[in-house]
């Protein structure tokens, strides 16, 4: 009798064990995460639901006697108006900018840390230091950096003007902010890219470079899409912190030029004007954003891990 090898059955159920298994991980994922997000919330809710509840009126701290119920009226009101779009742009741009920059950078700065093999604590130390700085102390720094009378940027820029004021205009304040902002936070992207490089098997590596695998094919095919988890909790925490920035622009141009974030907006509407229900109505608006930008990221990046899971 001749043994001959078939294919399995059209219905045999082969992924249903790791169905099963990815279910249970995300069971254990969640039963993880379930005391911090209830510690989170018992210390955020009363402050969300209190500013819930004051976007709802028309409400200024000095005269708290006017104050009126309006509904959605500040919702109505904040994206009608031109000035919300605009720092809106501004949020967004400076985001992607940075996130973007970031990565690159910070990818090139955790190769290095991996792969250094001498004074290898004084490199990663060197590398990680802009992150220890408090972003108010960098944003003062840069600020003074790009300054129009004692900074030191226009001499050391051949093809800038000695006289050329960077918080003059719209675009060279919003560089400058970006500029601050990359410097600061490149090293947390180069600590959170490390931790995923270090995951990458140096077997796959090798035997990449075995089959004649260039540097370059090895990174494309086999580093980065082994850190993809990492690259997506990297990105999202940038993300999100990027989207909420405000030291930044408070210390270097406070607003000036058009270069208003949504964050300032909301701290100008709260604190300089005292407009509790507008500004509640801002608050609202940035918390929610913010929710949908970590859903969009997560969802781009699952679906990029299944299609790289199927091509597997």
């Amino acid at each position: 009798m001749t043994t001959t090898l078939s294919r399995p059955p059209a219905d045999t159920k082969v992924p249903a064990a790791e169905s099963d298994r990815s279910k249970a991980e995300n069971r254990l994922g969640q039963k993880l995460v379930a005391p911090a997000v209830v510690l989170m919330l018992l210390v955020t809710a009363y402050p969300m639901m209190q500013a819930l509840y004051l976007s709802l009126f028309n409400y200024r701290l000095t005269a708290p006697d006017d104050r009126e119920f309006v509904g959605l009226g500040n919702y109505g009101t904040v994206l009608t108006d031109s000035l919300f779009w605009q720092d809106m742009w501004n949020t967004v741009l400076i985001m992607v900018v940075t996130v973007a920059v970031e990565l690159v950078i910070g990818f090139a700065f955790a190769m290095v840390m991996h792969r250094v093999i001498f004074a290898r604590g004084v490199i990663r130390t060197s590398i990680l230091i802009p992150y220890g700085i408090i972003t108010v102390v960098s944003a003062f720094a840069w600020q003074f950096a790009f300054s129009l009378n004692n900074g030191f940027v226009n001499s050391w820029v051949p093809f800038i003007e000695d006289n050329f004021n960077w918080f003059g205009d719209h675009w060279p304040a919003m560089f400058a902010i970006m500029v601050s902002e990359i410097w600061k936070t490149t090293p947390f992207m180069a600590l959170l890219l490390l931790a995923g490089l270090s995951q990458v098997s140096e077997d796959m590596l090798e035997a990449a470079k075995v089959d004649g695998a260039t540097w370059w094919q090895r990174l494309w095919k086999v580093i980065l899409p082994n850190m993809r988890a990492a690259i997506m909790v990297a990105v999202l925490f940038r993300a999100l912190d990027a989207y909420r920035i405000f030291d930044n622009i408070f210390v270097m141009t406070r607003g000036a030029q058009e270069t208003e974030s949504v964050s300032f907006l909301t701290y100008r509407q709260v604190i300089e004007q005292v407009q509790l229900g507008v500004g509640s109505a801002l608050s609202v608006l940035l918390f929610l954003s913010v929710l949908l930008l970590a859903w969009l990221i997560i969802k781009l990046f699952r679906v990029d891990l299944a299609q790289a899971r199927g091509e597997g």
